[in-house]
């Protein structure tokens, strides 16, 4: 599937299960579209997920910074994790921050949140990664073997592709989204060289475990233009060595 055709046929499927959750009144504040939604039962599927054997072999996860995986961060930080969030964008040198739970001065669930992360994180730049034992994605829609829909910006992507280069990820890593039932959809889903698939989806009533597939090696440069390489500094300062 070309790019273009893919970018159109994601955009199809978000706009549904948008639709879908706000009329099904599953999402919460601050609604749906646009978004990857905070859906009623997050707390839920991060209960659900923290009983899987892969989240009790995690030491150090990342995880995306959005609403509804807050309990998922919360929670890792409460049992002793180690939680790695990316720069919103990546717009930093130092692409992540590291909640380290022995030197938090808040409680979990605020240390986790946006604001907490940026008062409480380290900053870590690519290569002082830790082993990510678990990466933990937002999506809008997931099917049952494992392809999956962000919000459309590509970052989750980049973070996976860059993490994968230096090492950080690897054939143990686990990848894992929480999401709503609703979400969980049926049909084949659009899907490109550089998308990756996830390992587990867990919705609030339910574990779905999908078959592993080969991961994108790293950075598909051909799939960047110059506008997001200059507007990120890891991928600038890559390419800059590369050519």
């Amino acid at each position: 599937m070309s790019e273009r055709a893919a970018r159109d046929d994601k955009q199809q499927v978000r706009e549904l299960v948008w639709a879908l959750l706000e009329h099904e009144r599953a999402v919460g504040f601050p609604g749906a579209k646009g978004r990857i939604p905070n859906f009623v039962g997050a707390g839920d599927a991060a209960e659900r997920l923290s009983a899987l054997p892969e989240w009790h072999r995690t030491a150090a996860m990342k995880s995306n910074p959005d609403m509804p995986q807050l309990p998922v961060r919360a929670r890792a930080l409460a049992e002793g994790r180690r939680v790695y969030m990316a720069v919103p964008k990546l717009v930093e040198d130092d692409l992540f921050r590291l909640l380290d739970p022995p030197r938090l001065t808040t409680p979990p669930r605020k240390a986790a949140s946006i604001k907490g992360s940026e008062a409480e994180g380290i900053p870590t730049p690519l290569d002082e990664l830790d082993h990510l034992d678990l990466v933990v994605c937002g999506t809008v829609a997931v099917n049952r073997v494992g392809v999956r829909v962000g919000k459309g910006g590509g970052f989750s992507d980049l973070e996976l592709a860059l993490c994968i280069e230096q090492g950080a990820v690897d054939d143990n890593t686990v990848i894992v989204t929480t999401v709503h039932d609703l979400q969980v959809l049926d049909e084949e889903l659009p899907e490109t060289e550089h998308d990756f698939r996830v390992d587990i989806v867990v919705t609030p009533t339910e574990v779905i475990r999908c078959p592993r597939v080969p991961r994108p090696s790293g950075v598909l440069w051909d799939h960047l233009d110059d506008d997001k390489i200059a507007a990120i500094p890891a991928l600038r300062s890559r390419g800059q060595a590369k050519g």
